[in-house]
């Protein structure tokens, strides 16, 4: 069984402001909790609309990234039902550094590299990504079901467009986190657009049974898992497995928890900071997935 209480006081001591704000939306969803997201994320807020400042933990330049949106985005579709005056700028921002394709690219350049991870350093600007793409998007359309002003932004279409047609191009299974990314965006889509189920029967047929797929590259047992992709409860990317493969990832899930209340970490973190500030993150995660699973 989960120790909730245990998972708080965790939070309560080791996270991040922004995180301890997240723990409280998600589990108590009110205008009094999203406020104190909207607020937290803005330390991170650059004048251009964009997020940096280590709010991606392993990327701790100052400038706006592609990683930055990632959280902001997230952090704001928690924060409901709250909603940010931000939000408008935001995709602006996400609009002006998209590239020709409709994609993102992986990172823009790094002013500092301090405490930096080298795959964020080391990324070609001109790039699309569908890793970063999808993992964007994914958590726009997160929000769109509850802000209007996302879906009636020009740049979703465009960037859903993108990644969609990349996913239609892949032809074996690819690295693991551009499959859970394109996994998630794909159990937004695939209850009402036919194109998007299509490529999830596809991709699924590159699923093992159990979810687990180890991260070719990545640090020592560095593996995703069914919970990470399909985190909740009756969408069309937990359908793909069965309820007894479910029951598995969510015990293991439970499992992990530490005796100090936290979840560990399974891949490397570039600072101390980070490695401190993603078990916080990661501890919100899985407090809030087996909550939303009756665990």
């Amino acid at each position: 069984m989960t120790d909730h209480l245990s998972a708080g006081k965790f939070i309560t001591g080791h996270a991040r402001l922004l995180d301890r704000h997240r723990h409280a939306a998600l589990r108590e969803p009110s205008h009094r909790h999203g406020e104190a997201v909207i607020q937290a994320l803005e330390a991170y807020r650059n004048p251009d609309g964009g997020y940096g400042w280590g709010l991606e933990p392993d990327l701790r330049s100052p400038e706006s990234q592609v990683a930055g949106a990632l959280h902001a985005l997230e952090a704001l579709a928690d924060a409901w039902p709250a909603v940010s005056g931000r939000l408008p700028a935001l995709l602006d921002w996400l609009e002006s550094v998209t590239l020709r394709d409709g994609g993102l690219p992986f990172a823009l350049p790094v002013a500092d590299y301090t405490a930096c991870a080298p795959f964020w350093v080391s990324a070609d600007p001109k790039e699309s990504s569908l890793q970063l793409t999808a993992a964007v998007v994914a958590q726009a359309h997160r929000l769109a079901v509850r802000d209007r002003r996302v879906g009636a932004h020009p740049w979703l279409a465009r960037a859903t467009g993108y990644c969609l047609a990349r996913i239609e191009e892949l032809d074996e299974r690819p690295f693991a986190y551009v499959l859970s990314f394109s996994l998630q965006l794909l159990d937004r889509l695939a209850g009402s657009d036919e194109r998007a189920a299509a490529q999830l029967e596809r991709l699924g047929k590159w699923l093992p049974e159990d979810g687990t797929i180890t991260v070719d590259g990545g640090a020592v047992g560095e593996s995703l898992h069914l919970t990470d992709f399909a985190p909740e409860p009756g969408g069309p990317v937990r359908a793909l497995f069965s309820d007894a493969a479910a029951e598995i990832a969510l015990a293991r899930l439970e499992r992990e928890q530490d005796d100090d209340g936290g979840w560990p970490v399974d891949f490397s973190s570039y600072s101390e900071a980070a490695a401190l500030e993603w078990r916080g993150y990661l501890s919100v995660r899985a407090a809030a997935v087996l909550r939303l699973n009756g665990r």
